[in-house]
């Protein structure tokens, strides 16, 4: 029979060979936290078009088990409301709630710094894990947890208490931080955020750490680390990739209709510099982000079913732009008040001739009134987002 305590040390041992688990504190936390008993009823795993369910309750312990100390990240609700235990068999879905991978988890941990007595706000608590790891070295006392939806909430809190983890869990929008228990020294958000909401920001002491990653497309995101100055701005950079679910209050609906007649009246046509499959890798993706940040980029096939086409769509500025290819080249068709691919093509070629820099070669500064982002040493390479 497999040993629950054998899997947690392998687990460790496997995150430790991989470079990402460093700190002794953190490894004795892998070790003891029973990421099985955080993944209660049951998760979903993918097999592509459905979601097949697994419950603990219907599954042999020593797969539980296995599937409990996977690498891979583990879907725990479809839909904002379908969990493993109310499904009688395969689903169609969206994953709206999941234990992130392991490997991304404890990256992030290690990422904050932490140290003895320092206080921790967490911007989605998920299933729990990553809450217990930090409150196996902090204390339960000083990690406060936010979800927004109030049953993740609840089972995420009951996880907790049967594991010996009295903290602070609230029911609420992440967005808002949790002034309760405020000041803190760092705060962590395991969720995508289009800006960087402002109240986490005086939430944290001048000197704490804030982190979360940034953008809206499902990828081309980037984890932004920031650190929270006297003044109530932030500075910092994007450490790396990463991508986590939108943050509910900030996700942007999928753009649906028809296409067709959304781009029917263009203001202009050209060939386009760079082609717009760039998108679909992770810096150009972000750079656009970057550019248009408002806007998302659409997949689609022409009515013969093989031709590519792509899209971008920016719905608040009633603004698109068409990608259309003979095979060789590919031409753009803008219509609205913005050209979208004019703005992502000034950025694309700007940063293609710096030398095409990785993700975090990106600055940034957060204000009350502004996100500014840069590139060190390429001025053309600078965007501001304004806060409405």
């Amino acid at each position: 029979m497999t040993d629950p305590v054998y899997e947690r040390r392998r687990m460790a041992t496997v995150l430790m060979n991989e470079g990402v688990l460093k700190s002794p504190w953190l490894r004795a936390a892998v070790e003891v936290v029973p990421r099985e008993r955080f993944l209660r009823p049951g998760v979903f795993l993918d097999e592509g078009r459905t979601w097949r369910p697994v419950t603990v309750a219907d599954t042999d312990p020593d797969e539980w088990l296995k599937i409990a100390y996977s690498a891979g990240t583990l879907t725990t609700q479809l839909d904002g409301h379908l969990t493993a235990d109310e499904a009688g068999g395969p689903v169609v879905g969206v994953p709206t709630s999941s234990s992130t991978d392991p490997v991304t988890v404890v990256g992030m941990i290690e990422t904050l710094d932490l140290a003895r007595g320092h206080r921790v706000l967490e911007i989605g608590t998920g299933t729990g894990y990553s809450t217990a790891l930090m409150c196996h070295y902090l204390g339960e006392d000083n990690v406060a947890t936010v979800e927004v939806d109030a049953q993740v909430a609840a089972r995420a809190d009951a996880a907790l208490e049967a594991a010996g983890f009295s903290t602070w869990t609230a029911p609420g929008d992440g967005l808002l931080g949790h002034p309760y228990r405020a000041p803190y020294d760092r705060v962590i958000a395991t969720c995508t955020v289009r800006r960087i909401p402002h109240t986490w920001i005086r939430q944290t002491r001048p000197g704490g750490i804030v982190l979360s990653t940034v953008g809206s497309w499902p990828w081309g995101t980037g984890l932004a680390k920031l650190t929270v100055g006297d003044d109530g701005t932030a500075d910092g950079v994007i450490v790396g990739r990463s991508s986590f679910m939108q943050a509910r209050a900030q996700a942007m609906a999928p753009v649906a209709g028809d296409l067709s007649a959304r781009t029917a009246y263009a203001d202009s046509e050209r060939r386009t510099l760079v082609s717009p499959l760039v998108l679909e890798e992770w810096m150009p993706a972000f750079l656009a982000q970057l550019a248009v940040p408002g806007a998302q980029f659409v997949r689609a096939t022409g009515g013969d079913g093989s031709s590519p086409l792509r899209y971008l769509f920016d719905p608040e500025k009633e603004s698109f732009a068409e990608f259309l290819t003979d095979g060789e080249s590919w031409t753009v068709r803008q219509g609205g008040p913005v050209a979208l691919w004019d703005d992502v093509e000034r950025s694309l070629v700007a940063w293609q001739d710096t030398g095409s820099p990785e993700i975090d070669s990106v600055r940034l500064r957060v204000t009350p009134a502004s996100h500014l982002y840069w590139i060190e040493d390429a001025p053309s390479l600078c965007w501001e987002h304004r806060v409405a």
